[in-house]
Formats: C-alpha cells, sequence, structure tokens
C-alpha cells in the first residue's frame, strides 16, 4: 500500500493570536539601574571608548564621584567587551534590548549574591581578559545603587 505525500500549507496566526515575547522580568531596582546607564550612554555616545584594565585601574587609585565614574567607564568600553556592537535604548522606554536584559539580570544576580549565575552571564558573553574588570564595574554600580 503505497502513501502519496501531499503538501499542505502552513496556517498562520491570525492577528488575534499573535503574541509579543515575554518582557524579561527583572527587579525594580535592576531597571532603575538599566535606566541610569541609558543616560550615561547617551551622554557618552561621542566620547572616546576606553581601554577596560586601564580604566578600573584608575578607578581602583581614585575613588572620587565613583558612581559617575563607575557607569560611564561601563558604557564607554562596554563595546569593547562584547562581540556585537550594543544597543541602549532612550531613558524611559520600557522595552529592553538584549544588552539591557543581559545587563538587568547580572545586576539581579549580584543583589540575590547568585554567585553562580553571574559567573555564568560574565563567561557565556565576555572575553576571558575582560571578564574581571566588566564583573568589577557591575559589581560597584550594583553597590553605589544601595547607598540611595
Amino acid at each position: 500500500m503505497k502513501r502519496s505525500h501531499v503538501m499542505q500549507a502552513i496556517g498562520f496566526k491570525t492577528e488575534e493570536y499573535a503574541y509579543a515575547p515575554p518582557v524579561p522580568t527583572m527587579s525594580e531596582r535592576s531597571l532603575r539601574i538599566i535606566d541610569h546607564l541609558r543616560i550615561v550612554a547617551r551622554r557618552s555616545r561621542s566620547a572616546a571608548r576606553v581601554d577596560l584594565e586601564q580604566a578600573c585601574a584608575l578607578l581602583l587609585a581614585d575613588p572620587a564621584d565613583a558612581k559617575m565614574r563607575h557607569a560611564e567607564t561601563l558604557m564607554r568600553g562596554f563595546r569593547q567587551a562584547v562581540s556585537n556592537r550594543p544597543v541602549f535604548y532612550r531613558p524611559g522606554t520600557t522595552d529592553l534590548s538584549f544588552d539591557e536584559a543581559w545587563l538587568g539580570r547580572l545586576f539581579d544576580a549580584v543583589e540575590q549574591n547568585d554567585d553562580d549565575s553571574f559567573r555564568f552571564l560574565i563567561q557565556s558573553r565576555i572575553p576571558r581578559w575582560n571578564q574581571r574588570n566588566l564583573a568589577f564595574l557591575i559589581r560597584s554600580i550594583s553597590e553605589q545603587f544601595h547607598q540611595f
């Protein structure tokens, strides 16, 4: 008994069944940090990129005005740490880019003392030579937001 294979068209969902992808959930605190980083990123757009290792060494040597300097160093050096050009939306936007959601998950991991998740997230995306510096900046920014 032979079966004939008949091609069938694939149906598309109608608009009433279409849905948006789920918005990543993260703490309100992490969302505030991301919004702050968006502001810093907009201000730093025309600034020269920095070498993360040298910039972190300077931050350790002179911790004055750390909140702004750590965030600025992260935003100016982030592209060096990731393979693709990072995307940051305008401050106040409710949607999150992949980069913003990834950073938010890092801030949440710091807040929850979840070192395994923190390490996994850093190692999954950042080259080994930049992991320590990026981790330092994320932890520093997270700590500084506890002071407000």
